[in-house]
């Protein structure tokens, strides 16, 4: 347990309640404790780490991305755009997976680093960059909604407690709630995510973005997930308490897609368009699946098995989505 970064978060809900945004943004993001900011291998495979994702399985992933951005820009030639990856973790990046990079410039914005899009043709990637964002968490008692909050105890524990009104982002979601639920049901909204789409969205770039995660519709995250959807992975077992071994395990939960695409298609000259990886990468990367069918036309090789993990739909094909946005 990391026993530093609970004295800090005693001392500070000794003071006061903290919303759940504050308490993630700390044990995720704290610049010395901070789960994200700590120098250790997260993702992968083995034992010793907590998750991995698509980008884990490296080349492949990498391919397809790249050929699904040429057939979108309709295009072979991406040596005029700028590559933006947003969330890569520290030492690594989707392009080192390729023995030649074909853009113009590349950039990384790690999770902890500020946003910084400069104008002109980009090609922006970000995989599991979103669920990865503070969030708040609420809760529908005896007939209305409350925000939870975390607290100190008489113990000197951290627990849970409501606050008595919305914290300041959450008052501006307050309409979009439902008059009426289940006595108990969670719900758990990040209006970060939303601050930060909508400045990507604000700078006068052109060319294509792509955001791989997983989320759902506010529909299903406002009607049919009522324990919420944040959760824990550590040594990749999940969990759903969040005040357990802070800073020593990832928190994450579901995004709400409608809001994004929202911002997005309010956008001057931009319109989204959010698929399964399924069918993301049977749409627009079928040269480089093509290419790996057969290459592997009588065989099982490695990268087929990739390909298959990718898109299959038992496996990350419908488990992720993809929304991607084209600009002129």
């Amino acid at each position: 347990m990391n026993s530093n970064l609970q004295d800090i978060l005693k001392q500070v809900c000794s003071k006061s309640p903290i919303t759940y945004k504050e308490y993630i943004q700390t044990v995720l993001y704290h610049p010395e404790y901070g789960y994200y900011s700590k120098q250790s291998q997260r993702v992968g495979r083995s034992s010793q780490t907590d998750f991995y994702t698509s980008e884990s399985l490296g080349k492949v992933f990498a391919q397809l991305v790249l050929s699904a951005a040429k057939e979108l820009l309709k295009t072979k030639d991406l040596s005029t755009y700028h590559f933006i990856e947003i969330g890569a973790e520290p030492n690594a990046s989707l392009l080192t997976h390729l023995e030649k990079s074909p853009f113009r410039k590349e950039s990384v914005i790690r999770p902890y680093n500020k946003l910084n899009i400069e104008d002109g043709p980009i090609v922006l990637f970000a995989n599991e960059w979103l669920d990865a964002q503070p969030f708040h968490r609420l809760v529908f008692l005896n007939g209305q909604w409350y925000e939870k909050a975390i607290t100190l105890n008489s113990k000197n524990e951290l627990e849970e407690t409501l606050l008595k009104n919305f914290s300041k982002p959450i008052q501006s979601l307050a309409h979009r709630f439902p008059k009426d639920s289940i006595n108990g049901y969670q719900v758990d909204l990040s209006p970060k995510i939303e601050n930060d789409i909508k400045f990507i969205m604000d700078q006068k770039w052109t060319g294509l973005v792509m955001f791989f995660d997983y989320g759902k519709t506010w529909q299903e995250i406002s009607t049919q997930m009522p324990n919420g959807s944040a959760r824990t992975y550590h040594k990749h077992k999940q969990g759903t308490d969040l005040l357990k071994t802070p800073g020593e395990c990832d928190i994450t939960f579901d995004i709400c897609w409608d809001f994004i695409k929202d911002i997005i298609n309010s956008s001057k000259d931009t319109q989204s368009y959010l698929q399964s990886q399924e069918s993301f990468f049977v749409h627009h990367a079928q040269e480089h699946i093509k290419k790996i069918l057969s290459n592997a036309q009588f065989s099982f090789s490695q990268e087929k098995q990739t390909l298959l993990e990718l898109i299959h739909p038992a496996n990350m094909g419908q488990k992720f989505q993809t929304l991607h946005a084209l600009r002129k």
